[in-house]
């Protein structure tokens, strides 16, 4: 069965700044604590990633797993689901940007994650705690 998350925050910068943080995946491990790697392996007729293969830290170790990403409703969200990955079966997630009246951008992450083995529910829930990080990770990047 699979795991669900959300992770809602308002981030102090332009929705296109943001945008073009996310979209530099190559430099996720520069903001996001747990990315380890990530390379871009495919790219769309506009340049931007299609496909990414990730290597991140997770419940001790580390995690190989690709991702195929959704542009059809950028840039006000940015969806992705798993290709292939070694501990997990599943992950759908995505981005939802809006912009504030104040020239922010508010930010919904949204997750859903499977994996082979199960996991006890302390472990789920810390590991959960890390992956949400991200979304606060994204905001000091784009706020620095």
């Amino acid at each position: 069965m699979a795991e669900t998350a959300t992770e809602s925050i308002t981030i102090a910068a332009p929705l296109e700044a943001v945008w073009d943080i996310v979209l530099d995946m190559e430099r996720y491990p520069e903001w996001a604590h747990d990315v380890k790697e990530a390379v871009v392996t495919q790219r769309d007729e506009q340049g931007r990633p299609l496909q990414v293969e990730f290597r991140s830290a997770a419940i001790g170790r580390s995690t190989h797993y690709t991702l195929v990403y959704d542009y059809s409703d950028a840039p006000s969200a940015l969806r992705w689901s798993l290709v292939k990955g070694d501990i997990q079966r599943r992950i759908d997630g995505g981005y939802r940007f809006a912009s504030t009246p104040d020239g922010g951008t508010d930010v919904q992450y949204d997750l859903q994650i499977e994996l082979v083995v199960p996991m006890p529910g302390f472990v789920k829930r810390r590991a959960e705690v890390r992956i949400l990080n991200t979304v606060k990770e994204l905001k000091a990047r784009a706020e620095a």
